[in-house]
């Protein structure tokens, strides 16, 4: 018998349609955001900061194509000609991002927290062509599912019954900015002095553990794809924290199902010092890999469950679980639950998915299926934060300008869930892209007419031709650093001056080097 378990409720786009919203209420969405945006007054320490700031939420939520400062800034009334504004709050304002989200978090505790709250930690990337961006490089690229250019970053996720948004992020810096030849790069986009390297999975700790710190979120479980299961670090944080985990695993992992016993060999000689590590007493049997030991399981090991309500439909898997010991280094670390899962009927090894968990031993199955369904939400978080807020779409190049995009977006973000948590009662199948669309009516977006629609392609035609002449004049300067160093190669291959005939070709008349003749 397959048993749906509480989370598998149909998502909002599967509820029936019932609307009892108001017209009014409604027009009343732009009063709160403004409201909103009052919470986080004391952010901002000017006043022209949190206009901007209203602005730039304002247009985050507009239907644009394109949610870069200057699409944003010429569609809303009065923003644009003041493009340079909204660019230097987000390029160079001097307020703090941390303070922002610390108060962002206290109202996603009071708008979606639940006690048995999930936090989710995964990454988020963002295709890039140049290599003046800060953070870029050549590494593994989520979106595009291949190694490409990209900036990488880690974030932090929080889900209850009542939804999920994004917590906070942090950008990854890739190894090779810390070396010498990325210091003129690391100046130009302004990273601090006192940064250092830090690899994925301790910048997921410490998102973690600011979050622990806080004791404003409240939450039961942590939950993180494979890319962060396999970090013992990690893992060994949250256990400290005396928290619990679901997290991903390979399939090559290896684990006992009954703990070995461990020996401190004694010492072989009179001097020196007595080995302590510990080892596999002799007879251990091998550790197996925990796709061995999945298919090994008899057939009443398994149950069914509908674990999740997509658009598409129910998900319906089998679920086992099974103590273990995990190893860590080729020795015993802790004894863990092993959660298999699998869709009903699917015997290929490649569609199964491995969970490591150190819920306690008396934790119910039942339990540890729901949370393997508790990571998909930021996958859905990070595609409404992308498709409907632009937190892909941002210009700006160095590290202050990365971090108060990405704080906006949040920011935004939550208005946006907040709109839907508030409307649910009239509208239980609102959506957070269908409380996107409702904010259209009533943002303050510039109205064109004849006049005011040739202003602009007057504007936007001086922006190309400047744009032309720049590009122009960069092209002329690089051409005339190649015939510098030419002629140098030149002067300093044949030892003859421009206008004298050389060993490598005939006279060169216009002062031009004639290297360009070498065979």
């Amino acid at each position: 018998m397959t048993e749906r378990l509480g989370h598998a409720v149909p998502p909002a786009s599967g509820r029936a349609p019932v609307i009892n919203i108001a017209p009014r209420d409604v027009d009343g969405l732009d009063k709160s955001l403004k409201s909103y945006h009052q919470v986080f007054t004391d952010c901002f320490a000017r006043r022209e900061q949190r206009h901007w700031a209203l602005k730039y939420s304002q247009g985050q939520l507009l239907d644009l194509p394109r949610k870069s400062i200057e699409p944003m800034a010429v569609a809303l009334v009065g923003g644009n000609t003041r493009s340079e504004a909204m660019q230097q709050f987000i390029s160079q304002g001097a307020w703090s991002d941390d303070e922002v989200l610390a108060l962002r978090r206290q109202d996603v505790a009071q708008t979606l927290g639940r006690s048995d709250g999930v936090l989710i930690i995964d990454g988020c990337d963002f295709p890039k062509q140049g290599e003046d961006s800060v953070g870029v490089a050549r590494q593994y690229c989520g979106p595009l599912g291949k190694v490409a250019n990209c900036q990488a970053s880690v974030v932090l996720a929080y889900a209850s019954e009542a939804g999920a948004t994004l917590l906070d992020r942090r950008l990854y810096l890739p190894e090779d900015w810390f070396d010498d030849a990325h210091r003129e790069r690391w100046v130009k986009c302004g990273i601090p002095d006192d940064v250092t390297f830090k690899a994925k999975p301790q910048l997921a700790a410490e998102l973690f553990q600011m979050v622990t710190a806080e004791g404003v979120i409240p939450f039961a479980w942590v939950a993180m794809d494979e890319g962060f299961g396999v970090a013992g670090y990690l893992l060994d944080t949250i256990d400290r924290e005396n928290k619990r985990y679901l997290a991903e695993i390979p399939r090559s992992k290896k684990v006992w199902r009954q703990r070995p016993k461990l020996t401190v060999p004694h010492a072989r000689a009179a001097t020196g010092r007595p080995p302590t590590r510990a080892q596999l007493a002799p007879g251990t049997p091998p550790a197996q890999r925990v796709d061995d030991l999945a298919v090994a399981l008899r057939p009443a090991d398994w149950q069914h469950f509908i674990i999740h309500e997509g658009t598409k439909g129910p998900l319906e898997v089998e679920i086992a679980a099974v103590r273990v010991t995990i190893t860590e280094d080729g020795l015993p670390a802790r004894d863990e639950w092993l959660v298999i899962r699998h869709p009903v009927g699917e015997k290929r090894i490649k569609y199964w998915k491995f969970y490591r968990s150190n819920a306690p031993a008396s934790t119910s199955l039942k339990t540890l299926a729901r949370l393997t369904a508790w990571r998909w939400p930021v996958e859905t978080v990070i595609e409404e934060c992308k498709d409907e807020l632009g937190l892909d779409h941002y210009e700006v190049r160095g590290w202050v300008g990365w971090h108060h995009h990405t704080t906006m977006t949040l920011l935004a973000h939550s208005f946006l869930v907040r709109v839907r948590v508030t409307m649910g009662a009239q509208a239980p199948a609102l959506t957070v892209a269908q409380a996107h669309r409702l904010l259209q009516v009533v943002l303050p977006k510039r109205e064109y007419d004849a006049a005011a629609a040739l202003a602009e392609i007057e504007r936007i035609q001086r922006q190309n031709h400047a744009a032309y002449r720049s590009h122009k004049k960069r092209r002329l300067e690089f051409d005339s650093f190649v015939m510098v160093l030419a002629y140098e190669a030149d002067y300093a291959f044949s030892g003859t001056a421009p206008g004298k005939r050389g060993p490598c070709g005939a006279v060169d008349k216009r002062n031009r080097s004639p290297y360009f003749g070498v065979q």
